[in-house]
């Protein structure tokens, strides 16, 4: 059984694969309340706008600060905003960090697809 992701605006498909879905209790420092977190999209279904803001933020206890570095996701057909890319997916290395306090932000960590659920139409197949 295969979902289909597209955009709720204009119903282009993002050919996401669900076996690059995180699953739903994955734990991540942005959150992931309201969204479907992927480990690898489709480049060509989107378009990427790097997004540098200095201004208070507070998403979840673990994941606030002063300046917010994040990349928009765009559909590529219509330009609507449908979800962002975090690095705050899992550490690409098996190091145990800074001081062996586990991992940081020093560790590389894999890019996260954070895609919103109201911006997408999901339907299923069997």
């Amino acid at each position: 059984m295969a979902s289909i992701y597209s955009c709720k605006e204009c119903n282009t498909n993002f050919n996401l694969h669900t076996n690059c879905l995180f699953p739903p209790d994955f734990y991540f420092e942005a959150g992931n309340k309201g969204t479907l977190s992927f480990s690898a999209v489709d480049t060509s279904k989107f378009k990427f706008e790097k997004e540098d803001k200095i201004r208070p933020f507070f998403e979840t206890l673990d994941y606030w600060g002063i300046q917010r570095k994040r990349t928009k996701m765009m559909c590529v057909n219509c330009g609507k905003i449908v979800g962002y890319v975090y690095d705050d997916g899992p550490p690409m290395t098996d190091s145990p960090g800074q001081f062996h306090f586990g991992p940081s932000q020093v560790i590389p960590r894999a890019a996260r697809y954070r895609l919103k659920n109201k911006a997408l139409m999901i339907t299923t197949e069997t």
